[in-house]
C-alpha cells in the first residue's frame, strides 16, 4: 500500500506541474489537496500541513470558498493527527462558518462530527457529545446514512470516553446497522472495532476479540492495510488485557509490519507503544523502555505532540515499575506540560494520576493525594466517568500506604459504585481487589476473601487471566495472614502457574516472593530463600530495580530468623542502597525497619534503636500512620530489651493509639501483644495476662490463626513465673496445636520449646528434654540456626540439672559454637555461662573460671557498646549479673582472693563509673594497665582511710578490708540463722530495723510523694518513753554489727571506715553501727578513686542553695483539689539552716524546677527538704512557670525533680543533703541503690547525705541545726555527721535508734568554706 501512495504521488506531483504550466491555478490548489491528503496517509502530518496551506492560499486567491472550507478541514484533521487540538479546533471552525455562510448542510455536519472529534481528544467529553448530535441531527435532515452512522460511531466513542460503556455500544450498533444497510463494508469494520473497544472498557474481552477479528475479517477482505494494521493493533490490546502478553505481542508485530509497509509513521508509533507496554506487563522493562523510545522518536519527527505525551506517560511507567521512580516523575512531567500546551485535559488528568502512582511510591503520600485530588477534579470537569472511578481507585491506594485504612475503603468503595454505574467489570474486578486489600490491612480477613473471591469471579467471567493471577495471589495472601499458610501456598502457586503460562516475568517475580514469604511464616526458611532468590533473579533479569530491592528485603529476612544475623544486615544493606539509589522513601524506612530487627537479635540495641528511629523519622515525614506505628512498636521491643521497661511501654501505646485510630485491627493485636511481654519483662504478670488476652480476643475476632497461636505462647509464658505451670503447659499446648494446624514449623519448634521449659520448671526434666528435642529437630529441618542453638542451650539445662554434667557441657558447646557461627554476642555470653555452671558442678574449677572470665568479657563488651544510655547498662548489667558473681566466688574457692577482689569491683558501678570517667575526664579504668587487680590494690593504697569491700554469697559475707600501708586482708563471715537463704541479709536488716521501730510512730509531716494521707500525724507523747541506758546504744543494730563488722574488728585501729556495701546491705544505716567509728559509703572502689582523684578545681568551693516546702497547691486531682500537703517543718528546717549559714532559702512559689535545675549548679551545698518518691526518690519542686499554657494543671515533668533531669546537669556541689522522705531509697542492683543519691553523685556531687526512712520532724530539726553548725564551724561532713546523730543519741527525747540512725552519707569526706556572707 506504501507503494501505491508513493505511486499516487508521483502523479499528484505530476498534475500540480502541469496545472502550474497550464496556469490553472483552481486545478494546482486541487492538486495541492490531494498531496496534503496523501502525505496525511502517510503520517508525514507536517508535509501534510505544508500542502493543505498551499490550497488554502490559492483557494483563497481565487475566492474558491468551498476549497478554501475543504483547506482548512483538512489542516484541523492534520494538527488533530499531531495532538495539537486547539488549532484543529480553530481550522474546523473556519471550516464551519464557511459551510454556514454557503449553505453546506453536508459540509456543515462534517465540520461539527470533526470538531467533536477534536474536543474529545482533549478530554472535554460533554462538548464533543453536543458536537455530534449536531452533526447526527444535520446528516438525518439531508437523508445522509452513511453521516449518521458515522455520527453514531462518534457518539459511542465519546461515551465510551466518559465510562458509560452501554449507551456507546447501544451507538456503536446502530452504526453498525446502518453500514450494513448502505453496504458500507469499511464503516461496518469501523463499527465492529468501535465495539471491541467499548466491550474492552467494559472488562468483556472475549467479545472484545470477536468484534475485532470481525473488522479485521472485513479489513482483509476490502484490501484496508491501515484498517487491518488498526484491527491487529486493537486485538493485541485485548490480548494484552486478558494476561495473555505473548499473543499480544505477536498482533503488535503484526500491525509494526503493516505501518511500516504502508509509511504510516503515526501508526507504527503507536505500534511501538503497544510492543512497550506488553513488555512491560512481562516484565521485560528494559526492552518495554526500548519501544517507548522508538514511539517518543517517531512522534517527535511527524510533530505529534500527543504521541509524544503519551511515549513520555509510558516511559514513565515503565521507570516506575523499575523503580526508578525519580526518572518516571520527569517523564510524567514532560507528559503533564505537553497535555496543558495543546489544552487535553483527559491527558492532563492521566498525567497528575502517574504523578501521584509515583510519589506513593517514593513514599511521598501527601504530594501523591494532591496529584490525585487534582486527576479528579479534571475527570469530573469534564464528566470522565472511568476517570474519575480511577482517581478515586488511586486516591484509596494512596490513603492505604498511609495507613489510613478506612479513608482508603471510601475511596475504593466510590470507584466500585462508578464500575457498577457504567458496567465496568473489569474496575468492577479490580475495586474488589483494592477493598480486599484494604479490610487485610484492617485485619478483617473474612471479608477480604470475600473481596478477592468477588474479584477472581470476574477475571474468570472475562478471560482475564492476569487479573486471576493476582486474584489468586492476593487471597494466598490472606489465607497466609490467617496463618493457613498450606491454604496460602495453594493459591499462591496458582498465581504463579498463571504467571509462566501467559509469560509474565513480574507476576512471576512477585509470585515468588509471596511463596518465599508462606514458607517463610511456616519456618521452612530455607525453601523460603529458594524462592526469594529466583525472585530476585527475575527483578535482575528485567531490570526492576524495586523488586530486586524487595526480594533482598526478603531474603535478609529468612537468613534473619536462620540465626545468621550478619548475611541479613548485607541484604538489608543492600535493599536500603538500592531504596536510596531509586528515591524510594518507604523503601527506604522498611530497611530501616528491618536492619533495626537485625541488630536487635544481635544484641546490639543501641543500632537496633537508631534505626527504627530513621524509620519513624521516614514513616512521620510521609505521614505514614502504619509505619509509623510499626516504628513504635520496634522501638518498644528494642527498649524492652534493654531494660527500660517504662519507654518501651509509651511507644507501645503510642503503637496501640494510632492502630486504634486508623482502624487497624492487626496493629491493635500485636501493639497488645507487645504491651503484655513489656509488662511480663516488669515482672507484672497479672497485666501481661490482661493485654495478651486482649491480643487472643481479637485474634479471634478477626479469625488470625497464626496470632492466636502466638497470645496462647504468651499467656503460657504469662503465668510460668507465677508457678501455675499447669495453666502455662495448657496455653502452651494450645499454642502447639494451632501451629500444627496450620503447618507452621517455626511456631511449633517455639511450642516445644516453651512447653519443654515448664516441664522443667515442674523439675519433670525427662519431659522436659523430650520437648527439647522436638524443638531442636524443627530447628534443624527448617534450618533455623538460632532456634537450634536456644534448644542446644535447654537441653544442656536439662541434662544439668539431670546430673549429667557431662551432657550438659556438650549441649553448651554446641550452643556455644552457633551463637559465635551466626554473631550472636549475648547468646555467646551465656553459652560461656552456662558452660561455667557445668564445669562448676563438676569441680572443675579452673575450667569453670575460664568460662565465667570468657562470659563477663563477652558482656562487657555489648555493654561498652551502649555508649552513655545509664539506664541501658544497668539494666543489661542486671540480666547477666550471674556471670559476674560467679566469676569472683570460683575465684575465692580457688583461693585467689585478690583476683575475686578485682572481679567483684569489676562488676560494681560500672554505669556510674563510666559517666565519672567522661564527667572528671579520665581514661576508661578498665584500659589503665594490663594486670586489672594491681588496679585495685594501687586504689587502696592511694586512700588514706581504711576501705572494708564487701560481697555477699547466700548466707556468707566475704570482706576485703584494704589499707594504705598494707594489702588487703580477706575474712569470710557467715550467719548464724536457723532457715538459710538468698535474701538471708536482707532478712537480717529487716529485723534490725523492725527492732529498733525505723519510721514507726514518729510525729513528721509526711513528706512522701506517694500518697498524703489525710490523717493527722501520729501522736509520739503516749507511746514515747525514756529508754534505758543500755537501750539508748546500738544495742538492737548489735547482730547486724556482728556480721559486718565484728570480722574485722580487730583491723579498724583507726576513727574512719569507708564501705563498699552489697546488695540488701546497700541500705544498712551505717553510720549508726559504732559510736567511734565514722562510717561512710561509696558505691565501689573505681568511684571513690575516680572521686578523689578529681580536680581540686572541678568542685565550686562556696555558695549554698537551700529548698524547702516548694508549693504544691496547683497540682490538683480531678475534683481540683490539691494532692499534696504544705510541710511548715521543711520550711523552719531551712529557715533554721540559712540562719546558720547566713543563706536565702528558695521556699514556695520560688522553689520552681526550672529555677533549682538553673541554681544548683553553682553551688557548693544543696539542701532539699520536700516531698519525696518512695521507689526513688524523686523530689517534687513548685511548678515550672509556663505550664498554664498546657494543661489544666502541672504535669509531672513541670514539678518532679527526675533522676533523669539531675543526671543532665554539670554539677559541681561538694554536698548534697537530702531531706526528703525515702531520698536514700532506690533499686538495689550491682549499681549499689538506684535512686537519687546516685543521680546526684552521676551529676558530679562528690558527696550525699541521705535518710533512709522518716523521723520526728523535732528530731529532723535538732539533727540539721547540730549538722550544720559543726560543718559552718569547718569539720568534714562525717564528723558533722557523727556528732549531729550523738546529739540526738544523748538527748532526753531522741535518744532511740529510730531518729538518729538513718543518716548515711555516701562519697567522699567533704569539708565546706564559708565567707563571712556564707
Amino acid at each position: 500500500m506504501t507503494q501505491r501512495i508513493i505511486k499516487r504521488i508521483e502523479d499528484l506531483t505530476k498534475r500540480l506541474l502541469e496545472a502550474k504550466q497550464n496556469n490553472s491555478r483552481f486545478e494546482e490548489g486541487r492538486a495541492y489537496s490531494n498531496l496534503g491528503i496523501a502525505y496525511d496517509s502517510l503520517g508525514d502530518f507536517q508535509r501534510a500541513i505544508e500542502y493543505h496551506e498551499k490550497h488554502l492560499s490559492i483557494a483563497k486567491d481565487v475566492g474558491d470558498r468551498a476549497g478554501e472550507g475543504r483547506a482548512y478541514c483538512n489542516l484541523g484533521n492534520a494538527y488533530d493527527s499531531l495532538g495539537d487540538f486547539q488549532r484543529a479546533i480553530e481550522y474546523h471552525e473556519k471550516d464551519l462558518s464557511i459551510a454556514k455562510d454557503v449553505g453546506d448542510r453536508a459540509g456543515e455536519g462534517l465540520t461539527y462530527g470533526n470538531l467533536g472529534n477534536a474536543y474529545r481528544n482533549l478530554g472535554d467529553f460533554q462538548r464533543a457529545i453536543e458536537y455530534h448530535e449536531k452533526s447526527l441531527s444535520i446528516a438525518k435532515d439531508v437523508g445522509d446514512r452513511a453521516g449518521e452512522g458515522s455520527a453514531y460511531g462518534n457518539l459511542g466513542n465519546a461515551y465510551r470516553n466518559l465510562g458509560d460503556f452501554q449507551r456507546a455500544i447501544e451507538y456503536h450498533e446502530k452504526h453498525l446497522s446502518i453500514a450494513k444497510d448502505v453496504g458500507n463494508r469499511a464503516g461496518e469494520g469501523g463499527a465492529y472495532g468501535n465495539l471491541g473497544n467499548a466491550y474492552h472498557s467494559l472488562g468483556d474481552f472475549q467479545r472484545a476479540i470477536e468484534y475485532h477479528e470481525k473488522r479485521l475479517s472485513i479489513a482483509k477482505d476490502v484490501g484496508n492495510r491501515a484498517g487491518e494494521g488498526r484491527a491487529y493493533g486493537n486485538l493485541g490490546n485485548a490480548y494484552h488485557s486478558l494476561g495473555d502478553f505473548q499473543r499480544a505481542i505477536e498482533y503488535h508485530e503484526k500491525n509494526l509490519s503493516i505501518a511500516k509497509d504502508v509509511g504510516n509513521r503515526a501508526g507504527e508509533g503507536s505500534a511501538y507503544g503497544n510492543l512497550g507496554n506488553d513488555y512491560h506487563s512481562l516484565g521485560d522493562f528494559q526492552r518495554a523502555i526500548e519501544y517507548h523510545m522508538k514511539d517518543l522518536s517517531i512522534a517527535k519527527d511527524v510533530g505529534d505532540r500527543a504521541g509524544e505525551g503519551s511515549a513520555y506517560g509510558n516511559l514513565g511507567n515503565a521507570y516506575h515499575s523499575l523503580g526508578d521512580f525519580q526518572r518516571a516523575i520527569e517523564y510524567h512531567e514532560k507528559r503533564l506540560s505537553i497535555a496543558k500546551d495543546v489544552g487535553n485535559r483527559a491527558g492532563e488528568g492521566s498525567a497528575y494520576g502517574n504523578l501521584g502512582n509515583a510519589y506513593r511510591n517514593l513514599g511521598d503520600f501527601q504530594r501523591a493525594i494532591e496529584y490525585h485530588e487534582k486527576h479528579l477534579s479534571i475527570a469530573k470537569d469534564v464528566g470522565d466517568r472511568a476517570g474519575e472511578g480511577l482517581a478515586y481507585c488511586n486516591l484509596g491506594n494512596a490513603y492505604y500506604s498511609l495507613g489510613d485504612f478506612q479513608r482508603a475503603i471510601e475511596y475504593h468503595e466510590k470507584d466500585l459504585s462508578i464500575a457498577k454505574d457504567v458496567g465496568n467489570r473489569a474496575g468492577e474486578g479490580r475495586a474488589y481487589g483494592n477493598l480486599g486489600n484494604d479490610y487485610h490491612s484492617l485485619g478483617d480477613f473474612q471479608r477480604v476473601i470475600e473481596y478477592h473471591e468477588k474479584c477472581l469471579s470476574i477475571a474468570k467471567d472475562v478471560g482475564n487471566r492476569a487479573g486471576e493471577g493476582s486474584a489468586y495471589g492476593n487471597l494466598g495472601n490472606a489465607y497466609h495472614s490467617l496463618g493457613d499458610f498450606q491454604l496460602a501456598i495453594e493459591y499462591l502457586e496458582k498465581d504463579l502457574s498463571i504467571a509462566k503460562d501467559v509469560g509474565n516475568r513480574a507476576g512471576e517475580g512477585r509470585a515468588y516472593g509471596n511463596l518465599g514469604n508462606a514458607y517463610y511464616s511456616l519456618g521452612d526458611f530455607q525453601r523460603a530463600i529458594e524462592y526469594h532468590e529466583k525472585g530476585l533473579s527475575i527483578a535482575k533479569d528485567v531490570g526492576n530495580r524495586a523488586g530486586e530491592g524487595s526480594a533482598y528485603g526478603n531474603l535478609g529476612n529468612a537468613y534473619h530468623s536462620l540465626g545468621d544475623f550478619q548475611r541479613a544486615i548485607e541484604y538489608h544493606m543492600k535493599d536500603l542502597s538500592i531504596a536510596k539509589d531509586v528515591g524510594n522513601r518507604a523503601g527506604e524506612g522498611g530497611a530501616y525497619c528491618n536492619l533495626g530487627n537485625a541488630y536487635h537479635s544481635l544484641g546490639d540495641f543501641q543500632r537496633a534503636i537508631e534505626y527504627h528511629k530513621k524509620h519513624l523519622s521516614i514513616a512521620k515525614d510521609v505521614g505514614n500512620s502504619a509505619g509509623e506505628g510499626c516504628a513504635y512498636g520496634n522501638l518498644g521491643n528494642a527498649y524492652r530489651n534493654l531494660g527500660d521497661f517504662q519507654r518501651a511501654i509509651e511507644y507501645h501505646e503510642k503503637h496501640l493509639s494510632i492502630a486504634k485510630d486508623v482502624g487497624n485491627r492487626v496493629g491493635e493485636e500485636l501493639a497488645y501483644c507487645n504491651l503484655g511481654n513489656a509488662y511480663y519483662s516488669l515482672g507484672d504478670f497479672q497485666r501481661a495476662i490482661e493485654y495478651h488476652e486482649k491480643d487472643l480476643s481479637l485474634a479471634k475476632d478477626i479469625g488470625n490463626r497464626a496470632g492466636e497461636g502466638r497470645a496462647y505462647g504468651n499467656l503460657g509464658n504469662d503465668y510460668h513465673p507465677l508457678d501455675d505451670f499447669q495453666q502455662a503447659i495448657e496455653y502452651h499446648e494450645k499454642c502447639l496445636s494451632i501451629a500444627k494446624e496450620v503447618g507452621n514449623r517455626a511456631g511449633e519448634g517455639l511450642a516445644y520449646c516453651n512447653l519443654g521449659n515448664a516441664y522443667y520448671s515442674l523439675g519433670d526434666f525427662q519431659l522436659a528434654i523430650e520437648y527439647h528435642e522436638k524443638d531442636l529437630s524443627i530447628a534443624k529441618d527448617v534450618g533455623d540456626r538460632a532456634g537450634e542453638g536456644r534448644a542446644y542451650g535447654n537441653l544442656g539445662n536439662d541434662y544439668h540439672s539431670l546430673g549429667d554434667f557431662q551432657r550438659a557441657i556438650e549441649y553448651h558447646e554446641k550452643d556455644l559454637s552457633i551463637a559465635k557461627d551466626v554473631g550472636n554476642r549475648a547468646g555467646e555470653g551465656r553459652a560461656y555461662y552456662n558452660l561455667g555452671i557445668s564445669f562448676l558442678s563438676l569441680n572443675s574449677l579452673n575450667e569453670a573460671l575460664a568460662h565465667f572470665r570468657l562470659s563477663v568479657e563477652t558482656h562487657n563488651t555489648i555493654r561498652a557498646s551502649l555508649i552513655s544510655k545509664d539506664v541501658w547498662k544497668i539494666s543489661y548489667r542486671k540480666v547477666w549479673k550471674n556471670a559476674y558473681t560467679c566469676l569472683w566466688q570460683v575465684l575465692i574457692m580457688l583461693q585467689k582472693t585478690n583476683e575475686a577482689l578485682h572481679a567483684a569491683e569489676q562488676g560494681r558501678a560500672q554505669a556510674l563509673q563510666d559517666a565519672l570517667e567522661i564527667k572528671y575526664g579520665f581514661p576508661s579504668f578498665q584500659h589503665r594497665c594490663n594486670k586489672p587487680e594491681e588496679e585495685v590494690t594501687n586504689i587502696s593504697r592511694k586512700t588514706s582511710t581504711l576501705t572494708a569491700f564487701l560481697a555477699i554469697q547466700n548466707e556468707t559475707i566475704n570482706i576485703w578490708v584494704l589499707g594504705k600501708e598494707s594489702n588487703a586482708v580477706f575474712r569470710q563471715e557467715k550467719l548464724a540463722m536457723e532457715n538459710v537463704h538468698e535474701d538471708s541479709f536482707a532478712a537480717l536488716l529487716e529485723a534490725a530495723l523492725k527492732k529498733i521501730d525505723a519510721g514507726v510512730d514518729v510525729r513528721c509531716e509526711n513528706r512522701s510523694l506517694d500518697k498524703v494521707s489525710d490523717n493527722p500525724p501520729p501522736s509520739t507523747r503516749g507511746d514515747d518513753r525514756i529508754l534505758e541506758p543500755s537501750r539508748r546504744k546500738t544495742d538492737w543494730l548489735q547482730p547486724l554489727y556482728d556480721v559486718v563488722i565484728g570480722p574485722i574488728e580487730d583491723l579498724l585501729n583507726c576513727d574512719e571506715l569507708i564501705v563498699v556495701p552489697d546488695g540488701a546491705l546497700s541500705l544498712a544505716p551505717w553510720a549508726a553501727l559504732s559510736e567511734s567509728l565514722r562510717i561512710r559509703t561509696v558505691p565501689s572502689l573505681a568511684i571513690l578513686k575516680l572521686i578523689s582523684d578529681s580536680s581540686a578545681d572541678h568542685h565550686t568551693k562556696n555558695g549554698v542553695l537551700l529548698v524547702g516546702d516548694p508549693s504544691l497547691e496547683k497540682v490538683t486531682d480531678k475534683w481540683g483539689r490539691p494532692i499534696y500537703k504544705q510541710l511548715n517543718y521543711a520550711k523552719k528546717e531551712v529557715e533554721m539552716i540559712g540562719g546558720i549559714l547566713n543563706g536565702q532559702p528558695l521556699i514556695g512559689e520560688a522553689a520552681t524546677k526550672q529555677e533549682v535545675l538553673q541554681r544548683i549548679q553553682s553551688v557548693a551545698l544543696v539542701h532539699i527538704a520536700a516531698h519525696g518518691r518512695k521507689e526513688t526518690g524523686e523530689i517534687a519542686l513548685a511548678p515550672n512557670p509556663g505550664w498554664k499554657s498546657k494543661n489544666p494543671t502541672p504535669m509531672e515533668e513541670d514539678y518532679i525533680l527526675k533522676m533523669s533531669d539531675i543526671q543532665a546537669t554539670d554539677l559541681r556541689a561538694k554536698l548534697v543533703v537530702l531531706s526528703c522522705c525515702h531520698s536514700g531509697k532506690g533499686e538495689v542492683n550491682s549499681e549499689g541503690v538506684v535512686g537519687m543519691a546516685r543521680a546526684f553523685l552521676f551529676a558530679g556531687a562528690r558527696s550525699v547525705l541521705v535518710s533512709l526512712w522518716a523521723i520526728d520532724d523535732e528530731a529532723t530539726m535538732e539533727f540539721m541545726k547540730s549538722f550544720y553548725q559543726h560543718l559552718r564551724a569547718g569539720e568534714s561532713a562525717s564528723q558533722a555527721l557523727q556528732k549531729a546523730m550523738k546529739c540526738l543519741r544523748d538527748s532526753d527525747n531522741f535518744s532511740a535508734p529510730k531518729y538518729w540512725a538513718p543518716f548515711v552519707l555516701i562519697g567522699d569526706d567533704v569539708t565546706i568554706q564559708f565567707d563571712a556572707n556564707h
